[in-house]
């Protein structure tokens, strides 16, 4: 007997941003879909639940409401959303499963519970449910006041735990890449102005999802209900930067408020100590910027840069294949030979490619200082072992500001 699997729509956003309020619109204009809610929230007593428990017409013979409370569904409690959506999809009275996850969780984690199986427990939630959604909601009067706040989660007292050093504006990009649909919230206290410079920023940083303008969260379900819009694999890869990143060509497009984007691409590697220096001081127009970087005093190790507002995320990305042992390069090679296309005699596939998203960017200027970093032809033949490298030691991931970078 074949189970019809059941749709689960996730909202996601930052504290505040209007996810209770989007729930609670939606529950009350549902169409008489039988629902079931689960909704996360940190705190020991779960405030969200309790709101949407007075604000919707939720039946209690009907549909259900569970509470999340006291952890993450992204983390801590993710095996008990594991069991819960299990549990509600076998119960087969439910013809549709809305997730809040607390304003504080990432989408990723929410979306591979729902679409992966769980070796470890032995479930396979694409056995009885379908995610069909995930929504971002924006809020839109504090979204650049968050973004460049340069507050971490444990500044606010937000954080899972004192080991959770995410920082505030990490967590909005991360929201916001990975989601099919965004409501740009709250929308009645901006400037219509304002308002439509802040959803082309957002439009560059997330170009694949359908943004939705709300105004107290009202929003027609069918827009996020039901969609089919769903694709693990696409959601993975719709972010701005990557979009970027794969266009063979870049020509400059026409700038709406002068909103624009560019690749650096260089096959030299930086000196260190003047790449340190650049970063001190951060183009504060760029908006986000990500990318692998050659470095010349790590020369065997790709960098990766991942730039949000005031954080700076740096870390080892891998080895770079040329510097692998002559049989794991062969191999690699074999298995992406896309790899030959750009690879130098000497350099193999060592390459600096950053992409830069922004507002009213130099970018002549940003490219000059940029290319001032780079090694110069007499620092090509040196020992490059011996040049001044002050950035931190290699982590899982060092988290730099370009308020304070050491």
């Amino acid at each position: 007997m074949t189970t019809k699997k059941i749709p689960v729509t996730v909202l996601s956003g930052y504290l505040g941003s209007g996810k209770t309020t989007v729930m609670n619109h939606v529950l009350n204009n549902r169409h008489g879909l039988k629902v079931a809610v689960i909704v996360n929230d940190m705190s020991e007593v779960n405030i969200d639940a309790d709101l949407i428990r007075e604000g919707s017409n939720l039946s209690r013979t009907e549909e259900k409401l569970v509470e999340m409370s006291n952890g993450c569904i992204c983390c801590t409690l993710r095996e008990d959303l594991l069991q819960e959506v299990e549990r509600l999809a076998k119960e087969g009275r439910f013809d549709y499963i809305l997730i809040e996850s607390t304003g504080i969780g990432e989408p990723v984690p929410v979306a591979q519970t729902l679409t992966y199986v769980d070796e470890e427990k032995g479930i396979d939630l694409s056995t009885y449910c379908r995610l069909d959604c995930m929504v971002t909601v924006v809020d839109a009067y504090r979204f650049w006041h968050d973004f460049s706040s340069g507050e971490s989660l444990l500044e606010r007292k937000q954080a899972l735990g004192e080991d959770d050093t995410r920082e505030v504006v990490d967590l909005l990009i991360d929201q916001i890449e990975f989601c099919d649909v965004l409501l740009l919230n709250k929308c009645d206290l901006v400037k219509p102005e304002e308002l439509d410079e802040l959803e082309q920023v957002l439009r560059k940083l997330q170009p694949r999802a359908k943004f939705i303008r709300t105004t107290r969260g009202q929003v027609d379900p069918a827009e996020i209900l039901n969609t089919n819009r769903f694709d693990f694999d696409e959601a993975s890869q719709s972010a701005g930067w990557l979009n970027e990143l794969r266009k063979e060509s870049h020509t400059p497009e026409t700038e709406e408020y002068g909103i624009s984007s560019f690749v650096y691409r260089r096959q030299r590697p930086f000196h260190t100590e003047r790449f340190a220096a650049f970063l001190e001081d951060w183009p504060v127009e760029v908006v986000r910027a990500k990318g692998i970087l050659w470095l010349s005093s790590r020369n065997e190790i790709a960098a990766s840069l991942s730039q949000a507002g005031p954080s700076i995320q740096f870390g080892p990305s891998g080895y770079w294949v040329s510097a692998l042992p002559d049989e794991d390069r062969r191999q690699v090679l074999i298995e992406e030979p896309e790899l030959l296309e750009s690879w130098h005699p000497v350099w193999g596939d060592r390459v600096s490619e950053l992409v830069l998203i922004g507002i009213d960017m130099q970018r002549d200027e940003i490219i000059r200082g940029l290319d001032g970093c780079l090694l110069s032809d007499e620092e090509m033949s040196l020992d490059w072992n011996t040049f001044h490298d002050p950035l931190p030691a290699w982590q899982p991931s060092c988290e730099l500001s370009t308020e304070n970078l050491a």
